[in-house]
């Protein structure tokens, strides 16, 4: 993503931008904690590595914060992620 909305926030309706605003956010978070974790493998400095990793931590924290605010606003997400969880925790009980 790098620093680019991935949708064109002008065509999307009043009601849904909230929404659509958070999804960015969680995408520019993804895409931060990948850049941060392969340039940490990248290093062979220690301290640099443990700071990326640190930050990269960070950022599965803001994930955590958007991903909560996304639950409230989008009940149909919420619904699904339930769903999802229970699919996940079948699989992983056979």
């Amino acid at each position: 993503m790098l620093s680019k909305i991935p949708v064109d926030i002008k065509s999307v309706s009043e009601e849904d931008i909230d929404k659509e605003i958070i999804r960015a956010a969680i995408v520019a978070e993804i895409d931060a904690i990948n850049l941060y974790e392969q340039m940490a493998n990248l290093t062979k400095n220690t301290y640099v590595k443990d700071v990326l990793m640190d930050v990269a931590k960070e950022e599965k924290t803001h994930i955590g914060e958007f991903q909560a605010l996304l639950l409230q606003f989008d009940p149909q997400y919420k619904k699904e992620v339930e769903a999802g969880a229970r699919d996940a925790e079948e699989v992983l009980s056979k």
